[in-house]
């Protein structure tokens, strides 16, 4: 398996390569338009063929690079079951399972950050949690119908039950972490560790963080796939 993180430095954001090495055939998860030409250098250098541009979520703090690489080179679509995502070509629900090659990618529902959100288990030895669950935090839960409630029981009741040793590729960071492991978040967490359900709750509803600066524009671009006005016919 072919796997490479990438960075988008305005948005923290991590975009992923997952290439099947037999095949050739590549998916891109959590694309940021800003970066598809170096994307499409990354596959085109590799000699992978993009098939897939893969969502956690409906993005609030960047534009997804899916429409404008779909456009390119002619791959699908794919978001979570429920995501107001009116052009994706297919919705996975949670435990759906979709192979790349010999590549196994299952889908984890890990909603609270948004109303529709997927993890992604590939392969059994690496997860990647969007923006639900990050290297020593989490998502926020204040807006996109997010649920402090709904985000505890499922990073406790489905992350945090994969085998301890299952490596954690987070959809954003702010400190300079890349990786981590189920079994580390689980112990250095501070979002998590010593706090029960109600606790977690009150911990998150008392964040008062400021919106991302471009959630009036992304989170309506990026329901149409990134498609914005001045987007539009690039």
């Amino acid at each position: 398996m072919i796997f490479r993180q990438l960075y988008d430095e305005e948005t923290s954001t991590y975009t992923y390569l997952i290439g099947d090495e037999k095949t050739k055939e590549a998916v891109l998860v959590d694309p940021v338009i800003e970066q598809v030409e170096r994307d499409l250098k990354l596959i085109q250098e590799l000699g992978l063929t993009l098939r897939y541009c893969l969502e956690t979520h409906i993005h609030a703090d960047h534009i997804t690079g899916t429409g404008k690489l779909r456009e390119l080179t002619g791959c699908e679509g794919i978001a979570p079951e429920n995501a107001k995502i009116i052009c994706a070509n297919r919705l996975m629900k949670d435990g759906e399972i979709f192979k790349l090659g010999d590549i196994e990618i299952k889908a984890i529902a890990t909603l609270g950050h948004t109303d529709s959100h997927n993890s992604y288990l590939v392969n059994g030895d690496r997860v990647l949690t969007g923006d639900s669950l990050l290297i020593r935090g989490c998502g926020r839960t204040d807006f996109q119908s997010g649920n402090p409630g709904l985000m505890y029981d499922h990073v406790t009741q489905k992350l945090f039950t994969i085998s301890d040793e299952t490596l954690v590729y987070p959809g954003h960071d702010y400190r300079g972490y890349m990786v981590s492991t189920i079994g580390e978040e689980k112990q250095y967490n501070p979002r998590f560790v010593g706090k029960n359900r109600e606790s977690f709750i009150a911990q998150m509803n008392n964040l008062n963080l400021p919106n991302p600066n471009k959630i009036a524009e992304a989170v309506p671009a990026n329901q149409k796939c990134g498609e914005v006005e001045s987007m539009a016919k690039i």
